[in-house]
């Protein structure tokens, strides 16, 4: 299974500002410690806005934080979210008459099988989880040396 990179860049930039804590960040900060697309990460904030994950402040001093407690925000939930398709065959999208031999088919079903399983692993960790080598994510972010104030 492959993630799309709007998948990619939500939970880095749900690192980013998670390792933050309270302080607010924003979108160039996000885009010169990642070096990644302007415009990409204009639209995974927008989409992370609209789904809860952050709040946005708009204006002079605004940016961005958590809108919920990183313990409260399940990477699996966030993967779901994020993808359009999580199928990895198209006979995985449900539709009927896609392959002549999809009602007997057992690859179909060890596919959905190891898509659940996949996507279980990744309920079972939280953005807590993801930023609790905090100093080492600070550090090689190039944050600073002070520790990042805790959510």
């Amino acid at each position: 299974m492959r993630l799309t990179l709007h998948t990619d860049y939500a939970l880095r930039v749900l690192m980013y500002v998670g390792v933050k804590g309270d302080t607010l960040s924003t979108i160039p900060e996000i885009v010169e410690h990642f070096d990644i697309s302007r415009g990409h990460v204009m639209k995974v904030v927008h989409h992370l806005g609209q789904l809860g994950y952050l709040e946005t402040i708009r204006g002079k001093g605004g940016g961005l934080r958590l809108a919920r407690k990183p313990s409260q925000i399940n990477v699996g939930a966030v993967v779901r979210d994020m993808e359009e398709e999580l199928a990895v065959l198209g006979c995985l999208q449900g539709e009927e008459g896609y392959c002549r031999i999809e009602q007997c088919c057992v690859l179909r079903s060890a596919l959905r099988d190891a898509t659940n399983a996949f996507l279980a692993a990744l309920d079972r960790y939280t953005l807590a989880d993801l930023i609790k080598p905090r100093r080492l994510l600070i550090r090689s972010l190039a944050l600073g040396d002070r520790e990042a104030p805790r959510a």
